[in-house]
């Protein structure tokens, strides 16, 4: 932490702050504080204190325990007014479960007029670039004939300068207008004195007669900056509590404006709510005040007290809100400006931002940043890839549209059209699908909170250099400097990073506000590999070039255990599901949640065999005696459970206590080992395009998406190519072949004449055996874990996209088009290969 930088408080730095209150995070950077910021150890230290000694009664209950919840409940309710600055003369506060609760909450109890065939009714006006909760509530005013419509920012910011037309006072048609404090997408801040000029009439988003009113969706923009009610009086303000302070989750809370309240409509009432009424007859009375009326049932009064401490954490750890946006602004501000800096040797940029501000202040702009890399010709990379490689650096950011599709489609130029198009492709929001025809579906997000650091920020930046801008060799592309004439200098060798930080760590541009990073010129990338290196990686290999032969099986792997090694074969059954026993267990935490090599690297040392005329497996890993698994449920099952792979529920058994502790004290953490349930049956979800095959429906076992994996060494040998280049001095950092095929984790091997030549085949016999190929297999981070060792090199994915113009598709899924059931059937290494290529 730079010594200039802002401290929070006067007693903590934040990086004494996180080794104090989130040592949790560890070597993690967490960049998702916009989806919810975390909770410091304390405060769920002394809640659950506060829990251990006292009693905490149902507050509708009249005894001591009762009261006690009640009037810590309504101390609570007095706090959160007074962190937005108001009163409870002035504001009523409902809880409910999620700001999302909340803007239902309004959407129902809204007093609207319905319009009819000779008469006005309201008008219910959102911007566009609001969360989907507040779009959302579009569904309740057309069930009430209302007219809904959005308004864009440009329509707002143009209205503003425009003097509205005068409205006539005796209308009171009620309107409402709903606008975000800070887009969730972008973190721009919209004006606050919008509440005030709508309200009054001077800025009208539809100009129609009547009185409107205004929903201020706080949500995002409260998570990291104050509000204050007293001198902006929205009508309604929806609030998410784990927004603010990390915990409790599920716990919201609706802030309506006294003058409005005798205005809202109850349609339902439920415990609590009533002062009294009637079983067989239509008579209710409501209790009189705001919170009794609309909080129905009991309310989550726990969680409420959990605020109490959440407060005090907040208070105690930050000094308050204002420093928090001001520390979380810095940080936003300085990434803003050193990630726009960077750019290609050719001077393209490296990233793409979506902002409607310069991030000059926090009046304008909040702890967001928004954008989508490019490749050094401008096309955009998919949110996707770059997910997958930041968890390779421990980084945790955001992707797709972040639940507003109105700014997504603003800010990315995506039509109506092509929304409707992309679903019909088969996208959905928050899904993986980043590219349809080269166009970006949404974007990557980074936010900041009260515990973010300057580290942070540097270690995500680091990130995108690292992955962006490298030479062949794999070490980042060195940074130039240049005289007045533009030419490239000697100092131009130095390392890439270390320059940069020189650049944007002086003091200077973290203290003056009004100073940005130097933009950085980089040198051109050094020659590509030799070539002579395909004939290395070919030797390597033990095949030569233009003697490959006719396509072979030349390697059969297993995986027992889903993550775990592989077991190689040279002739192996097969089954309905697959190889015989391939994924018939996996690994699962204490929760039941499997468990893969993306949270647990160690899964690859442990080593299945399977010997079938014993029908055990055998179970190693160094420093561990074998143990042995019986390859089928005995008469007396052990515990019967449910899990689940890939969204799909699989009906699985416990394998016993006894492997559970083996692989407990192996991992260091508790888990069980689950196999797949033998009359549970699962069917794939990829299907086939032929009609001639539409009715075949391939069974799974506890695989991800096909029966078989098939990949090609001619494929592996470019990949090979491209990751295994000469340095300055000539010395070679070789991956092996091996190595390489066993990240892919593919149960057939064969040697091929082209690369990825198996995308481009319709069906496939292999020996006696017939299959139909289902398309490419998209692969993740799991192809970065060296499977020998555990061991991370983020080289292999980024290669592999950049080779494959940013696809991280290798092999091909195969099914089984028709199986005998009436004899054995096997698949055998040296079998013939033979493809029938598409149409």
């Amino acid at each position: 932490w730079d010594a200039s930088a802002p401290r929070l408080t006067p007693g903590y730095s934040p990086r004494e702050l996180r080794e104090s209150e989130f040592g949790r995070l560890a070597e993690t950077v967490y960049l998702d504080h916009a989806g919810a910021t975390l909770f410091p150890q304390s405060q769920l230290t002394n809640f659950t204190k506060d829990l251990m000694e006292n009693v905490y009664g149902n507050p509708h209950s009249q005894n001591i325990t009762s009261k006690l919840t009640h009037d810590t409940v309504e101390q609570v309710r007095y706090r959160v007014l007074a962190h937005f600055h108001t009163m409870p003369e002035d504001y009523s506060m409902v809880f409910t479960s999620g700001s999302t609760a909340a803007l239902k909450l309004v959407a129902e109890a809204f007093p609207w007029v319905s319009r009819g065939p000779e008469k006005s009714g309201s008008q219910f006006c959102y911007l566009t670039d609001n969360h989907t909760s507040v779009v959302g509530m579009r569904k309740v005013a057309e069930a009430m004939h209302v007219t809904y419509t959005p308004v864009s920012p440009e329509d707002m910011w143009s209205a503003e300068e425009q003097s509205a037309v005068a409205c006539d006072p005796d209308c009171q048609l009620p309107h409402l207008f709903c606008y975000p404090a800070q887009s969730n997408f972008s973190g721009t801040r919209y004006p606050l004195s919008w509440i005030e000029e709508v309200k009054s009439g001077r800025l009208r988003p539809v100009n129609v007669p009547g009185k409107w009113f205004v929903l201020l969706d706080a949500a995002s923009y409260v998570s990291t900056s104050p509000l204050d009610l007293s001198a902006h009086q929205a009508d309604f303000v929806p609030i998410s509590f784990y927004k603010i302070f990390g915990f409790p989750t599920g716990l919201g809370a609706l802030l309506v404006n006294n003058r409005v309240a005798p205005l809202l409509r109850k349609s339902y009432f439920g415990g609590g709510t009533a002062a009294a009424y009637l079983v067989g007859e239509d008579f209710y009375i409501s209790r009189p005040s705001v919170a009794e009326r609309f909080e129905d049932g009991t309310i989550s009064y726990l969680d409420v007290i959990a605020l109490k401490h959440g407060f005090d954490a907040l208070e105690r750890l930050t000094g308050g809100m204002e420093n928090i946006a001001r520390h979380t602004f810095a940080l936003a501000r300085y990434t803003h400006a050193a990630l726009s800096s960077l750019c290609y040797p050719n001077g393209a940029p490296v990233v793409r931002i979506y902002s409607d501000s310069e991030f000059s202040s926090p009046d304008v702009q909040g702890p967001i940043i928004n954008f989508n890399v490019l490749d050094d010709s401008g096309n955009v990379i998919g949110y996707s890839e770059v997910d997958k490689m930041a968890s390779l650096y421990n980084i945790h950011l955001r992707t797709g549209c972040f639940c507003n599709t109105g700014a997504c489609q603003r800010h990315l130029g995506i039509s109506n059209e092509m929304v409707k198009k992309h679903l019909e492709a088969g996208h959905v929001c928050g899904d993986n699908v980043d590219l349809i025809d080269g166009q970006p579906t949404g974007s990557v997000r980074i936010s900041f909170g009260y515990m973010s650091t300057f580290e942070d920020a540097q270690a995500f930046l680091r990130f995108i250099i690292a992955t962006r801008l490298r030479l062949p060799g794999g070490q980042p592309v060195p940074q130039a400097s240049t005289g007045e004439g533009g030419a490239l200098s000697a100092e131009g060798k130095v390392d890439c990073v270390s320059r940069w930080e020189s650049t944007c760590m002086d003091s200077s541009v973290w203290n003056n506000s009004s100073s940005t990073v130097n933009t950085v010129g980089l040198c051109p990338a050094l020659s590509k590999a030799s070539s002579t290196q395909q004939t290395l990686s070919e030797k390597a290999a033990g095949i030569l070039p233009g003697d490959r032969g006719p396509h072979i099986v030349t390697n059969l792997y297993l995986y027992p255990i889903k993550s775990c090694a592989a077991f190689e074969v040279t002739r192996w059954p097969i089954g309905n599901q697959g190889l015989l026993y391939d994924r018939s267990w996996m690994v699962v935490n204490h929760n039941g949640i499997c468990l893969s090599q993306k949270q647990e690297p160690r899964l690859c040392l442990i080593q299945p065999f399977i010997n079938l005329q014993q029908r055990i497996m055998v179970i190693k890993a160094k420093g561990m005696e074998p143990i042995e698994v019986p390859l089928e449920e005995g008469s007396e099952q052990a515990q019967i459970c449910q899990s689940k792979v890939c969204t799909d529920r699989v009906n699985t058994y416990d394998c016993g206590e006894k492997i559970s502790s083996w692989l407990s004290k192996f991992l260091g953490r508790p888990c069980h080992l689950i196999k797949q349930s033998s009359n549970f049956q699962r069917n794939a979800k990829k299907k086939h395009g032929k009609d001639q095959f539409a009715g075949i429906t391939a069974t799974l076992s506890l695989v991800n998406e096909a029966q078989y994996l098939l990949i090609n060494t001619s494929s592996i040998l470019e990949l090979h190519q491209h990751l295994n280049t000469s340095d300055e001095n000539g010395k070679e950092e070789l991956f092996l072949m091996k190595d390489l095929i066993s990240r892919f984790r593919a149960n057939i091997i064969m040697n091929g004449t082209r690369p990825f030549e198996e995308e481009t085949w319709d069906e496939v016999s292999i020996g006696s055996l017939h299959f139909q190929v289902l398309g490419p297999c998209h692969r993740c981070q799991m192809i970065c874990i060296n499977q020998q060792t555990g061991q991370r090199n983020q080289d292999v994915f980024q290669k592999l996209s950049e080779s494959r113009a940013r696809k991280v598709n290798f092999g091909v899924y195969l099914m089984h088009t028709s199986l005998d059931s009436s004899s054995p059937c096997f698949l055998s290494v040296g079998s013939q290969v033979v493809p029938v290529l598409k149409e």
